[in-house]
């Protein structure tokens, strides 16, 4: 807090790269219900912070799980991981990006990245959550100011059957759009 919107860039890098406490959240929404008129700004800088520190764990995983993958076998469950996370794994990345309720987020950007997902493909991904995310939770705070907190917690339980619907949704639809593809459609 006494860092202001510097303390929110400085924390979403870190929250995003390395397992931190996961406060920003909170500090998102209490910054946006003190001082409104920088809210929009502590939202666009935890968008920023958070992007950069889930791509840099993203890069360090993905030049470590190069020599892993080069020595994988090509058969097997761990092939089989591989194409189904090629497939499907982004949806996995998505969901937890947006949420504010804990979820294994680092993950699935390692896998992201030992994988070898296209970096501009985990961009695409990341950036839409975190924006959905932070000016979400910033929303939240100008307009309900300390009343936000209470909220979160009251509708924990929204915001988890929101995430499994989310997933099931995204997930019909790739399957959707996949078998469409091997029609010829």
């Amino acid at each position: 807090m006494a860092l202001g919107p510097a303390g929110i860039l400085l924390l979403s890098i870190l929250d995003s790269s390395i397992p931190v406490a996961g406060i920003l959240d909170g500090l998102v929404i209490l910054d946006a219900a003190q001082k409104p008129e920088i809210a929009w700004l502590c939202a666009g800088l935890a968008v920023a912070g958070s992007t950069v520190g889930t791509m840099l764990l993203y890069w360090a995983a993905r030049k470590g799980g190069k020599r892993y993958m080069e020595n994988a076998a090509p058969a097997g469950r761990a092939a089989r991981y591989r194409n189904w996370f090629l497939r499907y794994g982004l949806i996995t990345v998505f969901v937890p990006a947006l949420l504010p309720i804990p979820m294994p987020l680092k993950l699935f950007v390692v896998s992201a990245g030992v994988m070898g997902t296209p970096p501009g493909q985990m961009l695409s991904v990341i950036l839409p959550a975190r924006i959905l995310r932070y000016f979400g939770e910033a929303w939240l705070g100008v307009t309900l100011g300390h009343e936000s907190a209470g909220f979160m917690k009251s509708h924990a339980l929204h915001f988890i059957a929101g995430a499994l619907t989310l997933f099931a949704l995204l997930y019909g639809f790739a399957r959707f759009r996949e078998a469409r593809r091997n029609v010829g459609i």
